[in-house]
């Protein structure tokens, strides 16, 4: 293995993928991608796949539309389906300020074109009987909206990255340091070390641990958050939207033959990534108060994984200031399968051009922290 890139990618998430490729797709060469474990087993792994356009946002509806065009061109770019499912995403309010939230978030999307739906409690009821309505105020729903297959996804970005040839690739090789001297960032891992002019830093839930090794501090969290998945359930007949019960923090899904449901996110950071009972008990009681029916569901299967929350729920992307060449791609905040397209894109086009010129990405730069600018979300920032 050479030890001198031109780029260092440390994180083998769907991120670090995306940033990989579309590197290379550009033109780059010499680049050269770290993994501590295996590629795609991290947090990528272990999310709900959830891909969706309602956003409250600016920015996230843009990256959602930009990623949503790859997605639905995935097959014939990367030659894997991404097994995409549009069954549509159904947001359910319970309060009455939770409407007033949709509506104006549905302005919002409706000026991109996005296809979207406020539903009295009655069109609920009436499109999904098995839902306990009683309690719900409206909601939102577009059809457009679904899930994918994480470890699709993944295999397309390692198709196509290993058809470019111009990326090295190393699982199981944590990096433990990061110094800067003599105009390049010298990676060391527990094996060897790696030069480089530039590095991203596509750590995802480890990327406060990877910048502080750098000295540099990125505002990220890592916090757990838990997923059930029931025996077969075949009580409920047709496609299931992907449905959110905002005000619970609690979502279902069909997985495979089975139901797939939201187990509580923990409010403290750790990397804690096994399940408990209390998750199950959140996951089973939430089910049964929204779903009735459900009480005939048994669990067969758990997992935990990490969310990469940053300070105002919105990635973090760019050159971090002071730092030459030190870039980082993170902070997604549940949403980073969903956008990792458009990231890689955008990373590429600001690495290799100059500015991200789809995008305009610099609300997301790492000091908009340390110079007050963060990005409100609403109630809506929800995280699969």
């Amino acid at each position: 293995m050479k030890r001198n890139y031109d780029y260092i990618i440390i994180g083998g998430g769907i991120i670090g993928l995306s940033v990989a490729y579309n590197l290379s797709k550009k033109g780059a060469n010499n680049i050269l991608l770290l993994e501590k474990d295996f590629v795609g087993e991290g947090s990528t792994g272990k999310c709900a796949g959830g891909i969706r356009l309602q956003f409250s946002t600016d920015i996230n509806i843009r990256f959602s539309i930009l990623s949503r065009k790859i997605f639905d061109n995935f097959k014939e770019e990367f030659g894997v389906d991404p097994e995409f499912k549009k069954v549509g995403y159904l947001f359910l309010a319970t309060e009455e300020s939770e409407l007033s939230i949709f509506e104006k978030n549905i302005a919002l999307q409706r000026k991109f074109g996005i296809d979207v739906e406020l539903l009295t409690q009655k069109e609920i009821k009436k499109r999904w009987p098995y839902l306990k309505t009683d309690d719900i105020k409206g909601g939102t729903f577009c059809a457009q909206d679904g899930y994918a297959g994480p470890h699709e996804v993944v295999q397309g970005y390692m198709r196509a990255i290993r058809r470019l040839k111009k990326v090295d690739i190393m699982q199981k090789e944590e990096v433990i340091g990061i110094d800067f001297k003599n105009n390049l960032w010298k990676v060391k891992t527990k094996k060897e070390y790696f030069n480089s002019p530039l590095v991203i830093n596509c750590g995802g839930p480890y990327a406060r641990n990877i910048a502080n090794m750098a000295k540099i501090n990125i505002p990220i969290s890592p916090i757990r958050r838990q997923i059930f998945v029931t025996e077969p359930f075949d009580m409920i007949k047709g496609d299931i939207p992907l449905t959110i019960d905002l005000a619970r923090g609690w979502y279902f899904r069909r997985e495979g033959k089975g139901i797939l449901m939201a187990g509580p996110q923990d409010e403290k950071e750790s990397f804690n990534t096994t399940t408990d009972f209390e998750g199950m008990t959140y996951a089973a009681e939430n089910g049964v108060y929204r779903v009735p029916i459900f009480s005939s569901c048994r669990f067969a299967t758990s997992w935990a994984g990490l969310y990469e929350i940053s300070p105002d729920s919105h990635a973090i992307m760019g050159e971090v200031e002071g730092n030459k060449g030190f870039y980082i791609a993170a902070g997604f905040s549940g949403h980073g399968f969903q956008h990792a397209p458009a990231a890689g894109l955008l990373m590429a086009e600001l690495i290799l051009e100059g500015n991200a010129h789809t995008i305009d990405i610099t609300p997301l730069s790492p000091s908009r922290f340390a110079k007050g600018r963060l990005i409100k979300e609403s109630l809506t920032a929800f995280k699969e």
